[in-house]
């Protein structure tokens, strides 16, 4: 039997990133087994899902590179199948009408309770036959009444659950449609899903859908049950520590690279190593070696890895995902350097792609003004001189080249006798506005000649304004 997995998110918010890992584990687990992968949209929740959610969560696949074998299946477009998975379940007595109503129900758990029992549905209508002809019923599961529910988990073990503490879970409402539970048993057969990789937010379902599944005579799929993240304060991660949603660590910034390789490393490991390429992970993935533990997610050591990518990766990869920052940005890059060309001078200066668009606008843009505290430290009487000198010089340039550029600078320190960074700090600030940038040959010369010769006029233009009125 060939291996399946499969991640069904529920299309009522942007893709978690605890749902984004349990699908990273899912694809991973399936690609280095040759197995199939499918995406499935559990939507049946008909209020709270919106095309909105399910276009992020496509899209937050298709950033990451989770590419899917199947699907996306919809489960809106399978009622038929439910209905009759629940005709066949009643007629085969595997299920029943139930026509409590709401208060009796709330009455049966309050008495329960009272008694300091676990509130649950006593099954008062399981084997009665004295149905009323007008009367709303749900359809519920005949759960088994003795005997144990066995889940060899592969990642927290075995897990035993008694029955007895189970009750009849509806698996179809008053109005005719299919619960959770319903749906997600139909589809893991239908779909013949072989390994469940999922949040061990579902553990408590887990016995429940597989009685489904064994009453309906189905194979039942091996379990994993992957812990929740946490913040770094310990609390289930949430959008008071920041950033929740795939897609804003994308407005935000980061490389699919480093979310992918910062995930798959928050519960599993493989010795101490910590970079992975997407083909390491498919070759050394192992759900044996994830953490039973929750993981906390840790902001500063994914800033870590982003810097590692946006350096090591070829400049032409991380410029096709800062092309996105550049255009959320309106920056104009008709004219300057090439994207590529950015990544290599400002990859190590910065922690993600929207601030290497940030800091780099003079690279494209014009300016009117300096930096304030950058111009009153280095624009002041005595930049005067070098940085006539070196209009000079690099006007008389035919080749705007770094190594040229660079020659220029030393000679005008030299037939002044200044120091290097009396003449290079007034310099950076004229062309770049202010006191930060890559080394200063290799910015001029992505500049370009016209421009920089135009902000050291500029410079000295103002270095002459403030002497007069100081």
């Amino acid at each position: 039997m060939s291996l399946v997995t499969r991640f069904a998110p529920s299309p009522t918010g942007y893709l978690h990133v605890g749902g984004a890992r349990t699908a990273l584990y899912s694809w991973l687990f399936a690609r280095k087994n040759g197995g199939k992968f499918i995406l499935r949209i559990e939507d049946t929740d008909l209020e709270r899902s919106t095309q909105e959610s399910v276009d992020a969560i496509l899209e937050g696949m298709q950033w990451l590179g989770l590419d899917h074998d199947e699907g996306p299946y919809y489960q809106t477009k399978r009622f038929d199948l439910y209905k009759e998975v629940v005709a066949q379940l009643l007629a085969e007595g595997k299920a029943y009408k139930c026509f409590c109503t709401v208060e009796e129900l709330d009455a049966m758990r309050e008495a329960q309770m009272a008694a300091g029992e676990k509130p649950k549905y006593n099954g008062m209508w399981r084997d009665r036959t004295d149905h009323p002809a007008d009367k709303p019923y749900v359809i519920r599961f005949k759960n088994p009444l003795d005997g144990v529910v066995v889940i060899d988990d592969m990642i927290k073990g075995r897990i035993e659950i008694a029955n007895a503490e189970l009750d009849d879970l509806v698996i179809a409402r008053s109005d005719g449609t299919p619960t959770y539970n319903l749906t997600v048993v139909v589809d893991d057969w239908k779909m013949g899903i072989t390994h469940v990789i999922r949040g061990d937010d579902h553990v408590n379902n887990t016995p429940r859908q597989m009685n489904i599944l064994a009453a309906l005579g189905a194979d039942i799929p091996k379990y994993a049950h992957v812990p929740m993240i946490l913040g770094d304060d310990g609390k289930r991660l949430s959008k008071r520590h920041g950033a929740v949603g795939v897609m804003q660590y994308r407005d935000n910034g980061f490389l699919p690279q480093a979310l992918i390789n910062y995930l798959v490393r928050l519960g599993w490991s493989h010795g101490d190593q910590e970079i992975f390429s997407l083909d390491e992970l498919v070759q050394l993935f192992d759900l044996s070696s994830c953490n039973r533990a929750p993981s906390a997610f840790n902001t500063d050591k994914l800033i870590w890895l982003n810097q590692h990518y946006m350096k090591t990766l070829p400049a032409q990869d991380v410029a096709s995902h800062l092309a996105w920052h550049v255009a959320e940005q309106k920056l104009d890059i008709s004219t300057g350097p090439s994207l590529a060309q950015l990544v290599q001078v400002q990859a190590e200066r910065v922690k993600t792609l929207k601030e290497m668009v940030e800091v780099s606008r003079y690279f494209y843009e014009d300016f009117s003004e300096f930096e304030t505290s950058a111009a009153a430290k280095h624009l002041t009487a005595a930049a005067a001189e070098p940085l006539a000198l070196l209009l000079a010089k690099l006007t008389s340039l035919s080749d705007w080249s770094a190594e040229q550029i660079q020659s220029q600078i030393k000679d005008t320190a030299t037939e002044l006798n200044l120091g290097m960074g009396k003449v290079g700090m007034p310099l950076r600030v004229a062309v770049t506005g202010g006191g930060n940038s890559p080394a200063l040959d290799i910015t001029l010369t992505l500049i370009g000649k016209a421009r920089c010769l135009a902000r050291i006029e500029m410079a000295l233009a103002y270095i002459r304004q403030h002497t007069a009125s100081a």
